[in-house]
């Protein structure tokens, strides 16, 4: 009875071990994370996508660099002084993903895992000032994370005490956009993060960017662009020389169609004489 019993147990653990693999491999397969970076003509700039259930359901693209403080010992070899590394974003990079229906992440790695940034979305529901409007949904980034190894040499020389460190945002409310649509940036936009290495500040700079974490409606395609403040006012910058030029032309023109119409009118009229003696030969 025992050796029955045993057999058992032993069968019960083959098929629980079983149901677990095709349990992970259900999910792996319901969600994916692609790098598509190979299709920009850009050379600095990364695609990225996450499907689940066979369609996109997160995409952003973007150059990105990270301006990361760090300690060498100086010549004296007693003091510390502070160098800077600019690790770029590279090409080729890992990336993995979830998406929910208010909650999103996006994880990018590198160089063995020296380097991974993580990007936070979430979507919310904001309340209207006044009784007049609506309630408006929107979502944005409420968090950034970059993990760094001083001990990768590549851009780490000679760090003293190399070693992983984290740098987080505070309190992050950036990208702001209207539910829908997807966030879009030609210039650049610069985030601060607060390090574990004695609370030093690494730069983020993104540039070119496209990003969408929900409500994408086509694969692989981002749905209506929401464009940032900076983009607007440089936008804004170009258009008004044009208008106030069209405006300013259009000015001369008016002007110059009243003065021929006014001379219409003053060559038809006749032409009376001042002096009074000339009546007389009339």
């Amino acid at each position: 009875m025992e050796q029955r019993s045993f057999r058992t147990t032993d069968s019960v653990r083959a098929v629980l071990c079983l149901l677990g693999t095709l349990t992970r491999l259900l999910v792996m397969a319901e969600q994916e994370s692609e790098n598509l970076s190979g299709l920009s003509n850009n050379p600095d700039k990364d695609i990225f996508a996450v499907r689940e259930n066979g369609t996109t359901c997160l995409m952003a693209e973007f150059a990105g660099k990270f301006a990361i403080p760090y300690d060498v010992l100086a010549l004296n070899g007693i003091d510390l002084i502070t160098e800077t590394a600019n690790v770029p974003l590279p090409r080729g990079a890992g990336v993995e993903g979830r998406c929910g229906p208010t909650e999103a992440e996006l994880h990018i790695f590198w160089a063995n895992n020296a380097y991974i940034f993580r990007i936070f979305f979430v979507k919310e529901t904001r309340r209207a000032k006044d009784q007049k409007q609506k309630e408006s949904e929107i979502w944005k980034i409420n968090k950034m994370q970059l993990v760094y190894d001083t001990s990768e040499t590549t851009h780490f020389m000679n760090a003293y005490n190399p070693g992983k460190h984290t740098a987080n945002s505070h309190k992050l409310s950036a990208f702001v956009t209207p539910a829908g649509r997807s966030f879009v940036c030609t210039a650049q936009e610069t985030l601060t993060l607060l390090s574990t290495d004695h609370q030093k500040g690494v730069t983020v700079s993104l540039s070119d960017i496209q990003i969408q974490p929900f409500d994408i409606k086509n694969d692989f395609m981002f749905s209506e662009v929401y464009k940032c403040i900076t983009d607007q006012h440089e936008q804004l910058e170009e258009t008004l020389p044009l208008v106030l030029g069209l405006i300013l032309a259009l000015i001369i023109v008016l002007t110059l169609s009243i003065y021929h119409f006014h001379l219409k009118l003053t060559a038809q009229e006749p032409q009376l004489p001042r002096d009074r003696s000339m009546y007389k030969n009339m």
